[in-house]
C-alpha cells in the first residue's frame, strides 16, 4: 500500500470519527422516553416526574413520562430491555429492577430482562419502606398487628405492586422474622395499592413514604414502623422494625438507567444532565414535598451500591422462596 493510499485511509477514518462524535455531540436531537414500570401515582412516577422536566430542561429536549406497569413493574423494564440503546429510551426504576430477575429464576421461568442489559445513570432517592394501617383499624403498633395475625393466620391482608415487588418483598421478610402469615393481593402499582388500602380492600401496606406521607400527615393513615436503621426523615417519630426486635431492612430506592450498549457520549450526557435535575434545588423541592428526599449518588457510587443492594435482594427472594 503506498503512501498516498495510506494517507487517504487515515483521513477517512478521521473524517469518520469526528462525524461519529459530532453525531453523539448533537444529542439529544428529539424528545426522550422515560419509562416508569407502574402506574401514575406511585414512588417512581412522583419522583419521576419533576426530574423529567428539570431533565429536559437541561437537555434541550423533552423527557416524556410514558407509564407501563404490570407484573411488579417487570413489563416496563422489559419494554426498555428492549428498546435501542441510543439514550432516547431511558428508565426510571426502583430496587425492584434487582429483585425480578431472581424472582425469575425461584420461578424457574424466563426472565423479562438482565441486570447486565441495564448502566446505571444516577440515584435518586432511597428511603425504607413504611408499614401502614388506616386510621380506624385497631392496631397502634407493630405488637399489636403480629399478635392479631397471628390469632387469624391468612385473614388480614395486605396490598402490593406485584408478586416479589418494592412492597410484597419488605412484607415477606417481615412475616418470616415474625412468624405470621398474611393474605398477599398484588396490584400493578403502589398507588392502586393505596387505594385498596383507603376503600378497605386490604388492611396493610408496606410503600415508600411519598406514597403514603400525605396520608400519615393528615391522620387518614397510622405508620407503625419502617424497614430502616436509622430514623426516617419525612417521619421521624416512627420506629425502625429493628427497634422492635426484627432483623429486617428494605430500601426502596430510585434511579435513572440506560440500556448496556449506548454510546459513551451520550451516556456521559445523561449522567450529567441527570446529576444537575437531581440537584436543581426546585426539584429537591418538589420530591422532599412527597416525604421523599433527593439522596443522590452519581453513575459510579450507584454502580457500586446497585451490585451491593441486588446481591442483598437476591438471597432474600432465595428465601422467601417460590410465591404463585
Amino acid at each position: 500500500m503506498g503512501l498516498r493510499t495510506l494517507v487517504r485511509h487515515a483521513a477517512v477514518a478521521a473524517f469518520c470519527m469526528g462525524a461519529a462524535a459530532a453525531a453523539h455531540a448533537e444529542y439529544p436531537e428529539h424528545a426522550i422516553s422515560m419509562i416508569v414500570p407502574f402506574p401514575p401515582g406511585g414512588v417512581a412516577d412522583v419522583v419521576g416526574r419533576p426530574l423529567a422536566q428539570a431533565l429536559g430542561e437541561k437537555l434541550g429536549q423533552p423527557v416524556i413520562i410514558e407509564n407501563r406497569g404490570g407484573a411488579g413493574g417487570a413489563l416496563g423494564i422489559g419494554q426498555v430491555a428492549r428498546a435501542k440503546p441510543d439514550g432516547y429510551t431511558i428508565l426510571m426504576s426502583l430496587s425492584s429492577i434487582s429483585i425480578l430477575p431472581e424472582a425469575d429464576k425461584v420461578l424457574e421461568r424466563k426472565p423479562a430482562y438482565q441486570l447486565d442489559q441495564f448502566v446505571p445513570i444516577g440515584r435518586i432517592t432511597a428511603d425504607p419502606t413504611v408499614l401502614v394501617v388506616r386510621a380506624d383499624k385497631p392496631w397502634n403498633s407493630v405488637q399489636d398487628l403480629v399478635d392479631a395475625a397471628k390469632k387469624q393466620p391468612n385473614k388480614l391482608s395486605y396490598g402490593s405492586s406485584g408478586i416479589y415487588g418494592t412492597m410484597h418483598v419488605p412484607m415477606a421478610m417481615l412475616q418470616n422474622a415474625a412468624g405470621i402469615s398474611m393474605l398477599h393481593v398484588p396490584f400493578t402499582g403502589a398507588a392502586p395499592a393505596v387505594q385498596a388500602l383507603m376503600g378497605g380492600q386490604v388492611d396493610v401496606l408496606a410503600t415508600g413514604p411519598s406514597s403514603v406521607a400525605q396520608l400519615v400527615q393528615s391522620g387518614r393513615v397510622k405508620a407503625l414502623a419502617h424497614w430502616g436503621d436509622a430514623p426516617l426523615e419525612s417521619m421521624p417519630q416512627v420506629p425502625t422494625l429493628k427497634s422492635l426486635g426484627y432483623d429486617v431492612t428494605f430500601v426502596q430506592w430510585s434511579g435513572v438507567f440506560a440500556l448496556a450498549g449506548t454510546p459513551e457520549p451520550v451516556l456521559d450526557r445523561l449522567r450529567s444532565a441527570v446529576k444537575a435535575a437531581a440537584n436543581d434545588d426546585k426539584v429537591k423541592a418538589l420530591i422532599a414535598g412527597t416525604g421523599s428526599p433527593v439522596q443522590y449518588l452519581d453513575a459510579k457510587d450507584f454502580d457500586t451500591y446497585w451490585r451491593k443492594d441486588s446481591a442483598s435482594l437476591a438471597l432474600a427472594v432465595q428465601k422467601i422462596g417460590k410465591v404463585e
